[in-house]
């Protein structure tokens, strides 16, 4: 079994059928779909019970939060890959598994693109395998929709921590890609139409994410505190430009530099 689809889903009976019906049209069914329900009661259920032949394993039960669904799911998985299709995500076409299943991949997390809400104008394009570093997660992240992880990832470094409710799987990208260099690489496909009324995505619960990836940044801080150190020293720079603006124009000027030194 190459791929393990995992669902997620509480009480959000429209989203999940949506991404049932993402699944069910996929034109390639050799992966198994694993579906933790936190014990809805709008009718998700009894959704989850019509289409319970299509599963591997489902189970609608109480949970502790979002990490810990997701790791109900990992635990019952037995595909080489997994990817995370939670309610109301959606794969943007119907060959996206069949295409995933008939490639040779050997990397260890593989990554296509997200268009938020499907629209095709407002898509989060990943960066490509050399352009993945510290700097990116510092401002960025990796969506776990769009990503396929090997299983062996969560089998060496444990599974999400339930530590954290919005931010674990950021935390786990800069584990396995960061800090022990496992292999990535960019499918330059879009993979998810991402679903921006999530938790993750609410205004509301932005401070919230910004404290938890504070605590994770400052776990790793042997790795990021000379990262932050040289951004802020870029912040201090006289240029009338925002932040993120002045880290690309300073990045760039470091990548002429070393093309210079190259040809010298």
């Amino acid at each position: 079994m190459k791929l393990s689809i995992i669902t997620i889903n509480y009480n959000n009976l429209a989203g999940l059928k949506r991404t049932c019906e993402s699944i069910l049209c996929q034109t390639c069914r050799d992966f198994e779909w694993i579906i933790i329900d936190g014990g809805s009661t709008d009718g998700s259920k009894e959704l989850i019970e019509q289409y319970q032949d299509y599963f591997a394993y489902w189970c609608s039960e109480p949970d502790k939060g979002i990490y810990n669904a997701m790791n109900k799911g990992i635990a019952k998985a037995k595909g080489e890959y997994l990817i995370f299709m939670n309610s109301g995500d959606y794969f943007m076409d119907f060959h996206i598994v069949e295409e995933f299943a008939n490639a040779t991949w050997t990397e260890d997390v593989i990554v296509g693109d997200v268009a938020y809400n499907g629209n095709e104008k407002t898509i989060k394009r990943h960066p490509d395998n050399n352009n993945l570093d510290m700097d990116f997660f510092i401002y960025s992240t990796i969506c776990h929709q769009a990503s396929f992880i090997k299983k062996t990832l969560f089998e060496l470094y444990g599974v999400y921590d339930e530590c954290f409710s919005m931010s674990s799987d950021w935390k786990f990208f800069i584990e396995v890609l960061i800090i022990h260099n496992h292999s990535y690489r960019h499918w330059q496909k879009i993979i998810v139409g991402y679903n921006t009324d999530g938790m993750s995505s609410l205004a509301a619960n932005l401070s919230k994410i910004n404290n938890e990836r504070t605590q994770i940044l400052n776990h790793y801080g042997r790795i990021v505190n000379p990262i932050l150190k040289r951004n802020q020293r870029i912040q201090e720079l006289d240029l009338p430009l925002p932040i993120l603006i002045k880290q690309r124009v300073w990045m760039k000027i470091v990548t002429i530099f070393k093309i210079l030194m190259n040809r010298q």
